[in-house]
């Protein structure tokens, strides 16, 4: 089997041709990203392409794959936005991912963000480097017995919840399927706009769907405390980030923490210190001392890495051995 490998970058390669010794696929990698023009690297020889969070799979790109034998579409995540599934399926062309790699590392980059903005771990890194030891203007809160909001409690979200339970916090949890072992636990379930405002922090780890495209917009933060913390580790687009630069500047939004951004396809993943950064809106963003930018690191750890690369060839090699649903229940 010979495999396309799209938004390929140094990583990705250690860890699939390490993971590769197992499984003997031919490997290729690209390092762009794949969209109607790059398409056209892929040809008839390639048995599957396999893709990240901001590669294009649309109608226009699935078409030339069906003309060039593509029989899978492997995403190395998980989530699925970015792929037309319909036209795949009419196009008979399998498509998998990986639902699970491992949660406590976005869970714990999540917790990372939490910290930091609250005890503004960014801002006294750089004073001290500079010899400049006042404590002025570090001024946190304790985390203990603050209510913390979860929005979507799968894998990452569950995890996230312990979490926060863990330190004393009261949590609230929304989610279209509730989790019954958390509730057990003394996670509460409740509606949005309670999640809205009753929490001191609200952390998002819902998937991207119609529904949640811009959860967070001018609306929902209208109900928020004044001076919430608000998370996002989950989908750039979960947030209208015109809302939520004016929700900053109202100081109704005390501290936001972003691992993930609307428009990160053209910025994320690539190395733009020598260049003018065209993104208004994000060196906006950047600008503002309450909030913290990490660049969709929160999946980045050596054991979240290892597991996408065996799930994502290990998907493979039993889609090419059966025509029934693969045992991770990872085909979409």
């Amino acid at each position: 089997m010979k495999i396309a490998f799209f938004s390929s970058q140094p990583y990705d390669i250690t860890f699939f041709n390490k993971c590769n010794k197992d499984f003997g696929f031919d490997l290729d990698y690209f390092d762009m990203a794949l969209d109607e023009q790059s398409v056209n690297l892929v040809t008839s020889e390639f048995d599957v392409i396999c893709v990240f969070v901001n590669d294009k799979v649309d109608a226009g790109v699935i078409e030339v794959l069906s003309e060039r034998g593509v029989k899978y579409i492997a995403l190395r995540c998980a989530g699925f936005n970015n792929v037309d599934l319909e036209v795949a399926h009419q196009k008979g062309i399998r498509v998998c991912r990986v639902p699970a790699y491992s949660p406590e590392a976005v869970a714990e980059h999540t917790l990372a963000m939490l910290f930091t903005l609250n005890r503004k771990i960014h801002k006294a890194y750089n004073r001290v480097r500079e010899q400049n030891y006042s404590l002025n203007g570090l001024l946190g809160t304790n985390i203990y017995k603050k209510t913390v909001g979860v929005i979507g409690t799968g894998n990452i979200g569950a995890v996230f919840c312990r979490m926060m339970k863990a330190l004393g916090t009261e949590v609230l949890a929304y989610d279209l399927y509730p989790n019954e072992q958390l509730k057990a636990e003394g996670i509460r379930y409740v509606d949005l706009d309670t999640i809205f405002s009753q929490s001191d922090i609200i952390s998002l780890h819902c998937p991207l769907t119609p529904e949640t495209m811009h959860l967070i917009n001018d609306d929902s933060i209208a109900k928020m405390k004044s001076g919430v913390m608000l998370i996002n580790t989950s989908r750039g687009k979960l947030i209208d980030t015109n809302a939520v630069i004016q929700g900053l500047r109202a100081k109704k939004i005390g501290a936001l923490g972003i691992d993930v951004y609307e428009q990160e396809e053209k910025v994320f993943f690539r190395d733009l210190s020598e260049t003018i950064l065209e993104d208004e809106r994000l060196q906006l963003l950047t600008s503002f001392p309450n909030v913290l930018v990490t660049a969709h690191q929160a999946f980045f750890t050596d054991e979240a890495l290892t597991q996408i690369a065996f799930v994502t060839l290990d998907n493979l090699k039993q889609l090419d051995a059966t025509n029934e649903i693969i045992g991770r229940n990872a085909e979409l």
